[in-house]
């Protein structure tokens, strides 16, 4: 039996020695004399991460400490280095040039207990080449073409809602109000549902909406899955509700059968989801898709769908409230493209509203709503112009907000202005200086539908309705900290007139 005094030795010899062993760990980047930012015990530079700053602002931070010789710098995510890209010479290699040394996200899925984590953008080497193959058709401008009615349709009700709305309230949330209608969009497009999110702010898909970025996950379940994932999926750790699952798994099950039994075809994503689906449901390969990777698609489209353009709208509206003049010129350019299409919003003439698209340019600048990419080294990478090499297995991060806020890139960058995307002024500036959605073989595959949705919106308000600063909207808005989305906190208050 062991004496109290040899036992309180080895005690203090084994955390001496897991504190030693910590500690190496975070020596990574100094002994490869890459710059990196001075890592705290255990956590790295994460401690902050959703208790007092939001992902995109600590990124952005890093960035601006890092930025300078090296085209990277390094970072500590608990015990995981991570490098952060610092040069856009070198984001251009990742995202294009050097492509296939970084194809993977290095997000984390589990397929087993985790069935809809392992979605199109999660999913890494062939499986997620072969996925995004099959799946690229849905977003061609003639499939856009076919959706665009619905889009309409879904504006005109958010239209309607809003007039009734601002007959007796006078300051109105409209974050909430945008991601109803994207809802509605999104569950008509994906999966041939009446949402009726507008009329009902309690319809289930909008509940489950809410319930994928209200529910927390955890500071112990972040570390498991972003320091040591083959123990998170042994240990059976889930990135998503399970009632979330449930749900989507329920709704995918239903519309299958019930087109399969009528012989439906709407000529939506579910359509071209069950074109690859394979009658032998718990298999996959050979080019065909099992039920649950089926189920999987179905969920990215509509989280990425609904939340990331309610809140590219959200932001929008927020800035136009806050620049006046911004806000008179995109509403007369409305009114002109619509006069000289005899009052119509047809495909050709969204498509035409480019001063629009400017101003969502601008507000994706400001607010990208995905504010960091991620990507993962498949082999050794010499880095051009460095002396440095990114090792297999290194994770990257791209921070989109600290590139996007960057004065040598976008000059005075707290500045809400359109005019930074006349054909002239983006002809000054490097190509891989505005990525919202990404760049290369894994930009974002909805892009069109995202931008068509969120130009539809702002157009039906911008037409209708004049926006100003509520009593009860903060100025500045802040983020909310816990949302990896960049989202504001408490929602958007805006005064809202009828014109």
């Amino acid at each position: 039996m062991m004496e109290p005094l040899d036992a309180i030795i080895t005690v203090v010899m084994i955390g001496l020695a897991a504190y030693l062993y910590l500690n190496r760990l975070h020596s990574y980047w100094a002994d490869r004399d890459v710059p990196y930012v001075s890592p705290d015990f255990f956590y790295g530079n994460s401690r902050t991460l959703g208790r007092t700053e939001q992902f995109a602002v600590m990124l952005q931070r890093f960035y601006n400490e890092l930025k300078g010789s090296n085209p990277f710098g390094g970072i500590y995510m608990f015990m995981k280095p991570v490098a952060i890209v610092t040069d856009l010479e070198l984001l251009k290699c990742i995202f294009v040039k050097d492509f296939e040394n970084f194809h993977d996200r290095g997000t984390y899925f589990n397929e087993k207990h985790d069935p809809l984590s392992a979605n199109m953008f999660n999913l890494a080497g062939n499986r997620w080449k072969e996925l995004r193959h099959k799946l690229s058709p849905t977003f061609t401008s003639g499939k856009m073409k076919m959706m665009f009615p619905t889009i309409v349709a879904a504006g005109k009700q958010l239209n309607e809602f809003l007039e009734e709305m601002v007959e007796h309230e006078k300051e109105i949330e409209m974050k909430d109000l945008f991601a109803r209608y994207t809802t509605d969009v999104i569950g008509t497009c994906a999966f041939g549902i009446e949402c009726n999110s507008l009329k009902d702010p309690n319809a289930s898909f909008r509940v489950m909406g809410r319930r994928i970025f209200s529910t927390p996950s955890g500071r112990v379940k972040r570390f498991l899955m972003s320091s040591v994932p083959k123990i998170a999926k042994v240990l059976g750790v889930k990135g998503i509700d399970s009632q979330v699952t449930n749900f989507f798994a329920g709704v995918t099950r239903e519309t299958i059968d019930y087109r399969l039994k009528n012989n439906v075809k709407r000529n939506d994503f579910m359509d071209l989801l069950m074109q690859l689906r394979n009658p032998d449901e718990e298999k996959s390969g050979e080019g065909l898709l099992s039920f649950n990777e089926i189920a999987a698609q179905a969920f990215i489209f509509f989280l990425a769908g609904f939340e990331t353009s309610s809140t590219l709208l959200t932001w929008t509206l927020y800035e136009l409230a806050l620049n006046q003049d911004v806000q008179e010129k995109g509403r007369q350019h409305v009114v002109s493209v619509l006069a000289n299409n005899k009052g119509e919003m047809t495909y050709e003439s969204v498509l035409s509203m480019k001063y629009l698209d400017q101003i969502l340019n601008e507000a994706l600048r400001k607010y990208p709503p995905v504010p960091v990419h991620f990507r993962v080294t498949s082999k050794d990478y010499q880095v051009p112009n460095s002396k440095s090499t990114l090792e297999a297995g290194t994770r990257i991060f791209i921070p989109v907000y600290g590139i996007h806020h960057d004065p040598d890139v976008f000059p005075e960058p707290e500045k809400f202005d359109p005019e930074r995307y006349t054909p002239e002024e983006e002809a000054k500036r490097h190509p891989y200086a505005w990525t919202p959605f990404g760049e290369g073989p894994r930009i974002c595959v909805g892009l069109r539908f995202g931008m068509m949705q969120a130009r539809i919106g702002l157009a039906y308000m911008l037409k209708n309705f004049k926006f100003s600063i509520g009593e009860k909207c903060e100025v500045p808005l802040q983020f909310d900290v816990k949302s990896f989305i960049l989202a504001p906190k408490g929602g958007l208050w805006l005064r809202v007139e009828k014109i």
